[in-house]
């Protein structure tokens, strides 16, 4: 395998981790937990979800840089020279990464708060905050993953 095929491999594995896992959370999985689910118990099963999921989407925070970083050396010589498309969807990933960071780092705490204290409508309302946030990030992932098909690398 070359040098390419190996980090645009990595590359697409870790944006089908993130982008898959918020599509499959946001139009499989919560649906199903509201359908399925009283209120404390969907907050305790998100309480648990998210922790486990978090763990894959910070090895593809950390993976789509550094082969991103690969793929403009051995694509495009650098960034200066790369194709518009490549330099926005590097800009969406910093929009991607920083909604992530929030949820990760302010409304997650916030929810296993609420979760532990048996705080229910803290805990509703956390989960709306995070349940936004992964949304608008499921549209700035869908917006990448179609301007990546649209303008391959090939």
């Amino acid at each position: 395998m070359t040098a390419f095929a190996l980090a645009y491999t990595l590359h697409v594995l870790a944006a089908l981790v993130w982008v898959g896992g918020m599509f499959f959370a946001w139009i499989v999985l919560r649906p199903a937990a509201v359908a399925a689910l009283e209120g404390p118990a969907r907050l305790k099963l998100w309480a648990q979800v998210f922790p486990r999921f978090f763990i894959w989407v910070w090895a593809a925070v950390v993976l789509l840089p550094i082969s991103g970083i690969g793929l403009l050396h051995l694509r495009f010589n650098g960034f200066e020279s790369a194709p518009r498309y490549v330099q926005i969807m590097m800009g969406l990933y910093l929009v991607m990464t920083a909604l992530f960071i929030r949820i990760q780092a302010l409304q997650l705490p916030q929810l296993q708060q609420a979760v532990t204290a048996e705080d229910w409508p803290e805990g509703a309302a956390t989960l709306g905050k995070i349940r936004r946030l992964v949304g608008i990030n499921l549209i700035i992932g869908l917006l990448v993953v179609a301007l990546a098909s649209a303008r391959p690398l090939f």
